[in-house]
């Protein structure tokens, strides 16, 4: 499955929605990918299974990258 994880940059200041960044992450479940992604000192908004339609518009995108960690 792949998943869709919006978060900031910066763990230790306050999460300003302009800032919010997003990477999409192949993996099992959310719980992988939290744990996958720990080592990265993001803070994690938010993270959204991708697929069906919505996979395809995504994938559309020239910035479209999916991290195998």
């Amino acid at each position: 499955m792949i998943f869709k994880v919006y978060y900031q940059e910066s763990i230790s200041e306050v999460p300003v929605r302009e800032n919010t960044k997003t990477l999409f992450v192949e993996s099992e479940s959310k719980r992988n990918v939290l744990s996958k992604i720990a080592e990265r000192k993001f803070n994690v908004e938010y993270v959204q299974e991708v697929k069906g339609a919505y996979l395809e518009y995504e994938q559309q995108n020239e910035n479209f990258k999916v991290l195998e960690i």
